[in-house]
Order: C-alpha cells, then structure tokens, then sequence
C-alpha cells in the first residue's frame, strides 16, 4: 500500500512569458510515464505512492522544465505521509 500522498502545483517561468500549459501537460506525462495513480485537479495534481518515488517524480519534473528552456521553477508540494499506508481513496470515498 502506498504511505503517501503528493499535491503539486509546477509553476514553470517560460522563456518569453509564453502559455505555461504546454509546460504543465509535459509535467503531468511525467507522472503519467512514472506509472504512479495520480488524479488531475484544476490548480493541482495528486500522486499517491511510496514517498521516495514520489520525490523522484518532482524532481525529474522539474529537471524537464529546465531542459524545455525554463530558467527556473516553482513547485508547491503538498505531503501526507503516512507508513502504515494511505490512499486518494480513503480520503475522499465519503464525497463520492
């Protein structure tokens, strides 16, 4: 079971102040490629995992922002982490 739940917001500065979504949807295949459950929200996107993982997924994330030509990244990160275990699930099935 995963131990930890990850909120990111990735706040890329684009080269010519340019439309940061192209940035963010590449951010977000990322996490998608990384093979984590993840769910898409509006100013966030949540990740649920072991922490270390997690923390491997943030970084490659913001590796790719520098490499796309961003000069510098902000990534706002929310974490619960928890070792006997937790899930998206667990939290929210009660609004479901």
């Amino acid at each position: 079971m995963a131990n930890a739940l990850v909120s990111i917001q990735i706040i890329p500065k684009t080269k010519n102040g340019e439309n940061v979504i192209p940035y963010v949807d590449e951010a977000i295949s990322i996490i998608h490629a990384s093979g984590v459950k993840y769910e898409v929200h509006p100013l966030e996107t949540t990740m649920e995992g072991e922490l270390g993982k997690l923390f491997a997924v943030i970084s490659e994330m913001n590796e790719k922002m520098i490499e796309m030509g961003c000069s510098n990244v902000i990534s706002q990160v929310k974490i619960l982490y928890q070792p006997s275990g937790i899930t998206m699930d667990t939290l929210t099935e009660k609004y479901r």
